[in-house]
């Protein structure tokens, strides 16, 4: 048997270097089953060890980068958003929107639950006050 249950880290870590490889190649029938084959096993080993439940967005975000070896700019272009909205959103100044969360789980093959979730901003307004945040949030601040 080709795949089995994943039951290490190890063997999880195998199963995303497959399936990245195969994500390169051109596209069969053969082939789209394995890749929808890995995809529930990775998806089914996520579940069971919450992966992503200790890291809040941009953190999993900067992680993701990391292992695949992009920059913010390779970021802009795969979302299709300025550097500058990059540079924020991985400095906590602005949040993710519903659309770049769509395009972050398709890109990284992850459920948008993963990117979908409340985190604290820093807030250039309340830069004055000690430790001052907001969460993830469109309204806007006003300064007293």
């Amino acid at each position: 048997m080709k795949y089995t249950i994943i039951k290490t880290r190890n063997q999880y870590d195998q199963y995303c270097t497959y399936l990245e490889e195969l994500l390169t190649q051109a596209s069969s029938v053969e082939i789209q089953d394995e890749i929808e084959l890995l995809t529930l096993l990775i998806k089914k080993y996520d579940e069971e060890h919450n992966i992503f439940v200790t890291k809040d967005p941009i953190a999993l975000l900067r992680s993701f980068m990391h292992d695949h070896h992009l920059k913010a700019q390779d970021l802009a272009t795969i979302l299709e958003i300025s550097k500058g909205y990059v540079s924020d959103i991985l400095h906590y100044k602005k949040g993710l929107s519903k659309e770049v969360i769509r395009k972050l789980s398709e890109y990284f093959k992850v459920r948008q639950e993963a990117f979908n979730r409340p985190y604290k901003l820093t807030s250039s307004i309340n830069v004055h006050l000690r430790n001052a945040s907001v969460m993830n949030t469109t309204k806007e601040l006003i300064e007293h």
